[in-house]
């Protein structure tokens, strides 16, 4: 392989200008949705100075995900999808408004502003499914896994220098210049939206219980798709390590708050620097046997850290865990996607959503609970240890991950 052919595939963004509009758009709007966070972070724990507060707040982002994510895929597969991702996004951009009218009315209670915290992510239950649908009928099949590539580290991108700017804006001109910002950044998701041609479902969904159960007993019967989320599964309830880090670090590096910052730091950096190499990756057949390398190297990497004598060898570590986790979330998303039918991509995408987003909560509890009743190295390294065996045991038990070349895809053409 070229060195050329080594870094991120940029063909999505040179010859599909409708996704070159959206990606811009998810970009800027994934930038505003970090200081936002940091703002309601900042403004929680000023209003209570209580932890059980701050925690509400990652409660009221995930109950919304929980309870509609799998009746938004539904709906998503019952309707024109384009419509649809226009009302979720207008949703999410009035909400981010009213949140940053504090600029005018003054701060409103917590209560209030966590209530706009769930408002939100419910519109952004709703948006993630539709949004992972749309790349099938906008990319040609040999650059879907480039255009996942680049929407995750679009992604990663705001993750690694939203949180310092929204701490550098909420200190200078408080929390409400911070969600006006994010306001502002809905007006450009909106903007990418609009440009998206009609899409219509290949069939009509029934409605309710029974379309969520359709879309479940596919993912169950489909043994890559399965694997697929399972394997993430294993990556993050078994071995995930961030609710370990501040007793990692009082108790192996002096409990120095810089080295606390740079744990975080250096996982986004491993994902970033992944994305940027995707290349090297996402131009090969087989992604699920991608997936199952980069889930048992994300395993592997972190159970070294967790015996890591030094700080520089514990931040290289986490480098390569973060590095690992981006080829394997880009790997699993191509699968999901070219693995389903456009008629039930709305259902098995927020499944995916939902293990995506909702693993890493039950693993850090998972972590920190086995840390409460051992010490923090054994939660971390016996996590890492199941990981890489639950992801040996997929690899066995689903030969299709690791052999199929010629996927069925899902996706249809946009209609005009």
């Amino acid at each position: 392989m070229s060195v050329k052919h080594a870094f991120i595939d940029l063909e999505p963004l040179r010859t599909v200008p409708v996704f070159r509009r959206l990606w811009l758009g998810q970009v800027l709007s994934a930038f505003g949705g970090q200081l936002a966070f940091v703002a309601v972070m900042f403004q929680v724990w000023d209003e209570t100075k209580s932890t059980a507060w701050t925690g509400a707040v990652g409660l009221s982002q995930a109950l919304p995900l929980i309870l509609l994510g799998l009746f938004a895929g539904a709906l998503v597969d019952r309707v024109e999808r384009r419509r649809f991702y226009l009302i979720t996004t207008c949703g999410q951009l009035i909400t981010a408004a009213v949140m940053a009218s504090q600029l005018v009315i003054g701060s409103v209670p917590v209560v209030v502003l966590l209530g706009l915290v769930a408002a939100q992510a419910s519109f952004g239950a709703a948006a993630g499914p539709v949004a992972r649908t749309v790349l099938p009928q906008l990319l040609p099949r040999e650059l879907l896994a480039a255009g996942i590539a680049l929407n995750r580290v679009g992604f990663q991108g705001a993750m690694l220098i939203g949180p310092a700017i929204g701490g550098l804006v909420v200190g200078a001109w408080g929390t409400g210049a911070c969600y006006l910002i994010d306001c502002l950044s809905f007006l450009a998701a909106l903007y990418g939206v609009l440009g998206l041609p009609r899409m219509r479902v290949a069939a009509i969904a029934q409605p309710g219980l029974h379309a969520v159960w359709e879309g479940l007993t596919f993912v169950v019967s489909t043994p890559v798709i399965r694997g697929a989320l399972i394997t993430d599964l294993a990556a993050t309830v078994l071995s995930m390590p961030i609710s370990l880090f501040p007793v990692i670090n009082a108790e192996r590096f002096g409990n120095d708050p810089r080295t606390l910052g740079l744990f975080l730091t250096a996982i986004a950096v491993g994902g970033v620097t992944a994305s940027v190499l995707s290349g090297t990756f996402t131009r090969l057949p087989r992604h699920g046997l991608v997936m199952l390398a980069g889930s048992a190297a994300w395993g592997i990497a972190l159970a070294l850290f967790a015996f890591s004598p030094a700080p520089w060898l514990a931040l290289a570590f986490l480098a390569v865990a973060g590095a690992a986790d981006t080829v394997a979330v880009v790997s699993r998303s191509t699968i999901v996607q070219l693995h389903t039918p456009s008629e039930l991509l709305g259902r098995v995408s927020a499944a995916e959503q939902i293990v995506g987003q909702a693993g890493p909560d039950l693993g850090n509890l998972r972590g920190g609970l086995v840390a409460q009743f051992t010490s923090p190295v054994t939660a971390l390294a016996s996590g890492a240890l199941l990981c890489v065996a639950a992801v040996a045991a997929v690899a066995v038990t689903t030969p299709g991950l690791r052999t199929s070349e010629a996927l069925t895809t899902g996706g249809s053409p946009a209609q005009p």
